[in-house]
């Protein structure tokens, strides 16, 4: 599933130096002892905790002094598994880009496996677009995060890594709001020099996934692009990337948004309703627009990261 460490480069082979190697018994600490109370959240692969450390040292702390940090513990007989989590460690433990979660440290020892990360306040995307809260992000706000996303992706394509799975729920928000990509369990290396794609077993979310990785398993940087596309389509509407609530035609928002088509007689009816008109209709325009490009079903029709960050980053300056 993951790269043969003979065909990543030398500097993802092995845990960066300087991240810091946690005690089992520290980490116990730092979070009252896996206290429920401080469940972040769950699912295949384990439990996130809240804890909190030094913030200089990174030593265990009682809670509320020092920094907060996301525990993640993987669990026995995790979806991700000991081969994704040290995937995890070697690839996230050399990202150094704002846009990208950064780790803190990391602790094996015997059956357990833990990974220490900055701690993100505002959770996920996912946790503003589909619930009651979803109010509070404005439109200025929706396109700082979906710029901040192709930002993190341009840099994570750059060296030669691919998400194989970009959700709306792994992207992370700090207090400012400011978006980081997470959950790198499921990150591939490549291609390699002279081959087109990356062939691996299909891992995603239904609905983001693109259409030819889910037939074939073949993975280039355009299906990374097709899954931000959904991103960005969900961030523009406040729909779910599959719902099969929806009448039908409705359900996949990726066919749906392509119906609709980018007309400016129907970006009222695509764009999210909480948003209320407060968004300038060029910019919104414009960004339906890149969304489609984004979800082009022929993959040479999409495209590349660079020139999303760039459209991104110019109708934010022009449309913020």
């Amino acid at each position: 599933m993951f790269p043969k460490m003979k065909d990543v480069p030398a500097h993802f082979q092995s845990p960066n130096a300087n991240l810091k190697v946690f005690k089992f018994s520290d980490l116990e600490k730092a979070t009252r002892n896996f206290s429920l109370d401080l469940l972040l959240g769950e699912g295949g692969f384990g439990k996130v905790f809240l804890g909190w450390v030094e913030k200089n040292t990174l030593a265990p702390s009682k809670q509320g002094v020092g920094i907060a940090v996301a525990v993640k513990r993987l669990k026995q007989k995790s979806s991700q598994g000991p081969a994704e989590w040290l995937a995890e460690v070697n690839f996230l433990g050399h990202m150094a880009h704002p846009n990208i979660i950064r780790l803190l440290g990391y602790c094996r020892d015997e059956a357990e496996h833990l990974l220490v990360y900055e701690y993100m306040p505002n959770k996920s995307l996912d946790r503003f677009l589909f619930t009651d809260i979803a109010k509070r992000l404005s439109w200025r706000t929706r396109l700082s995060i979906v710029t901040g996303v192709a930002r993190g992706l341009t840099y994570l394509h750059s060296v030669k890594l691919m998400c194989r799975g970009l959700k709306s729920g792994d992207i992370l928000l700090d207090e400012n709001f400011n978006a980081k990509l997470g959950d790198f369990g499921f990150v591939k290396y490549g291609p390699k020099t002279g081959e087109t794609h990356v062939t691996t077993r299909v891992i995603g979310t239904y609905g983001y996934a693109a259409p030819e990785y889910i037939l074939t398993g073949h993975l280039t940087t355009k299906s990374d692009i097709y899954s931000f596309g959904i991103v960005l389509l969900v961030s523009i509407t406040g729909r779910r990337a599959m719902d099969v609530r929806r009448p039908k035609g409705q359900q996949s928002l990726a066919d749906w948004a392509r119906s609709i088509q980018s007309n400016r007689r129907n970006l009222k009816e695509i764009m999210d309703p909480r948003l209320e008109h407060n968004y300038p209709v060029q910019g919104a325009f414009e960004c339906v627009a890149l969304a489609l490009r984004c979800v082009a079903n022929k993959p040479k029709d999409r495209p590349s990261s660079e020139e999303v960050s760039q459209s991104l980053e110019q109708i934010y300056a022009l449309y913020k």
